[in-house]
């Protein structure tokens, strides 16, 4: 397992502020390992439940008389399988002193991970933790990390086979484990399907009539069933950016498939061969790069968009901050240049500074404003909104 400062350092400055924090994120994204490694050398000590296991599910049924003991850090697993246990949490929260801070470690937004229980308010801080990112793998391995995607067991296989292998299993466990376990109603043969088809739609603007039609459903079932997997850090809604200026300007959300392996199991893309030969390399180039800048910046939600007006202008990736606007373009070229809809998102968004993205080995100043990055450098974007 590599090493993951950003994400360390993160969470511990949390747990010195708030009585709980909640590390969520995709399922075998590395958040238990992450929590030992919090645990290692706590003062005080740490004791750890997890709610896959039938003993420890069951006994935190009644959690009151088992957790109210507890010194140090206590580390609760898979949280989302029990959210019941979140009212009779509360009041070991407010205990003064605190003799305990609590890390729950859920594969589920805090949405469905608490099935909108508010009673944490103002206890507890959540932390997303991602797949891989090139600060943490190497800027000389991201044609791995873009072919493999961050999930680490995929990443860290010993070959491209081994890691295929990974995630067309892990496909099968997410979709009965996990995103049926919340009660979605509908065969998995079905979700999959759906999944694959939001696979072969990645980077496009979501269209609920077109996927409602192919599955003879509606527009509100096909809606809750994308909710749903944005719910579990499958995919990534990219909202538009709706901006006090007199151009018209698209309102519809664009969808990726959030971990380019898990986009190229979903598409059968198993070598960098077949992914250069394939037509769908340049959306799935844009959204590895979209989630490496959010990995790079430490974008929150709310601070990540997509931009586009009817009359043609886009813009891939626009990042807001306070008054920092920052535009990224994608472009699956070693060679960019500078295009009128580069300019015209510049102009209408004021942006403090436009990236564009590349897969060469160079970084220059294309116009006033606007730089062409590698992908190779993005690590470079981490101050960008500071």
């Amino acid at each position: 397992m590599l090493d993951r400062p950003h994400h360390l350092k993160a969470v511990r400055r949390l747990l010195r502020s708030f009585q709980a924090v909640a590390i969520l994120g995709a399922r075998q994204v590395g958040k238990t390992t992450l929590a030992r490694s919090l645990s290692e050398g706590l003062a005080g000590g740490s004791r750890h439940f997890d709610l896959e296991s039938d003993r420890d599910f069951r006994l935190l049924q009644d959690p009151e008389p088992v957790l109210s003991p507890l010194k140090g850090l206590v580390v609760i697993d898979e949280v989302q399988r029990l959210p019941s246990l979140f009212q009779p949490l509360r009041p070991l929260l407010d205990r003064r002193p605190l003799p305990a801070r609590f890390l729950l470690l859920g594969s589920a937004s805090p949405e469905v991970a608490t099935h909108g229980n508010e009673s944490f308010a103002g206890r507890i801080a959540y932390h997303e933790l991602d797949g891989f990112g090139l600060d943490e793998v190497g800027e000389g391995l991201w044609t791995q990390l873009w072919l493999r995607g961050g999930f680490p067991r995929s990443f860290l296989a010993k070959s491209d086979r081994d890691s295929m292998e990974w995630r067309r299993a892990f496909v099968q466990t997410y979709l009965e484990r996990d995103v049926l376990d919340t009660g979605l109603r509908m065969p998995p043969a079905e979700l999959r399907r759906f999944w694959q088809m939001l696979a072969h739609w990645h980077g496009q603007r979501w269209n609920a009539s077109e996927f409602a039609r192919a599955f003879g459903t509606s527009e509100a079932t096909v809606r809750r069933w994308l909710e749903t997997l944005d719910g579990f850090y499958a995919i990534r809604i990219l909202r538009p950016w709706h901006a006090s200026i007199a151009k018209r300007q698209v309102k519809s959300p664009k969808v990726y498939i959030r971990d380019s392996g898990m986009l190229h199991a979903l598409l059968h893309i198993g070598t960098p061969t077949d992914l250069r030969e394939r037509p769908q390399v340049g959306a799935s180039f844009e959204g590895f790069v979209i989630e490496q800048v959010i990995h790079a910046t430490g974008a929150r939600p709310g601070e990540a968009y997509h931009w586009a007006t009817p009359q043609g202008a886009e813009l891939d990736l626009l990042l807001v901050r306070g008054k920092k606007r920052i535009g990224v373009e994608v472009k699956c070229t070693e060679a960019p240049v500078v295009t009128r809809s580069m300019e015209h998102a510049k102009e209408d968004l004021a942006l403090t500074r436009l990236w564009v993205v590349h897969q060469g080995s160079s970084r220059f100043r294309m116009r006033p404003g606007i730089e062409a990055l590698p992908v190779s450098e993005l690590n470079c974007l981490r101050r960008e909104l500071a």
